[in-house]
């Protein structure tokens, strides 16, 4: 899986990016590069083999530090407009984000 000069451009569009078109031959390489060694993984027979939660259990026994899932009390307003106050813009208390998906 290749990708063009136009999906570059695409991408960066998405991701509000102002690329030169240096820049743009940098990335479409670069990525072309990730997407060969994704297809040189997928490659690979994995029939038999467990997936592992960390690398780190390849070797030793690791145990998840997971938290109970219990119901919890939700946040006072106060907490919620604290963690807000950042938010470049808000509606009746929730994030507003711009349209990604045409």
């Amino acid at each position: 899986m290749a990708l063009t000069p136009h999906d570059v451009q695409r991408i960066a569009m998405l991701a509000r990016l102002d690329l030169s078109p240096a820049e743009s031959d940098t990335m479409l390489t670069q990525l072309n590069g990730f997407f060969d060694i994704v297809e040189r993984m997928r490659a690979v027979d994995t029939t038999g083999v467990e997936p592992l939660h960390t690398p780190l259990s390849a070797v030793q026994d690791v145990a998840l530090r997971l938290r109970e899932d219990v119901v919890s009390v939700p946040p006072s307003e106060a907490a919620r407009e604290a963690n807000q106050r950042s938010a470049p813009a808000l509606a009746d208390g929730l994030f507003l984000v711009p349209r990604v998906i045409e």
